[in-house]
């Protein structure tokens, strides 16, 4: 435990400012961009994106929110955004999960959690009217 003490409490820096703590996202802020241009690419859906950055009980500054129309398609999206996020904004994923079942994954990179669905478990969660009081903004083709 003494190890543990004497450890300097240092904060990551941000990239972007080169200051101490996380960034605050704007839609136009390149990991966004990079995500929904990679959806983009692999003909995902109903893309939007749901500014949170205003609901004290949310957990990211923003959701952004797309279809698939087969499990095939599902996972090109995903790989392709973490394959692109990590070329151009050289990060990983915080988190992921739903690679194994199909149905929706999640892409956590902290302030941005992506939610790639089919059809059929985006309209039984809901996640736009769960979060209705996010602005939310379409980003399709």
């Amino acid at each position: 435990m003494k190890q543990l003490a004497s450890l300097p409490n240092v904060k990551k820096k941000s990239p972007s400012t080169g200051k101490a703590g996380a960034a605050r996202l704007t839609r136009n802020s390149k990991i966004i961009k990079t995500i929904i241009a990679a959806i983009q690419e692999k003909k995902g859906e109903l893309i939007i994106s749901l500014d949170l950055r205003k609901i004290n009980e949310a957990v990211a500054d923003f959701f952004i929110i797309c279809e698939a129309g087969n499990p095939n398609q599902l996972k090109a999206i995903a790989d392709n955004i973490e394959n692109k996020v990590l070329e151009k904004c050289d990060e990983k994923p915080y988190h992921h999960e739903g690679l194994q079942q199909l149905q929706w994954v999640l892409i956590d990179y902290v302030n941005v959690v992506v939610h790639v669905m089919l059809h059929e478990t985006r309209k039984f969660y809901q996640l736009e009217e769960m979060w209705s009081d996010a602005p939310g903004q379409e980003h399709n083709e």
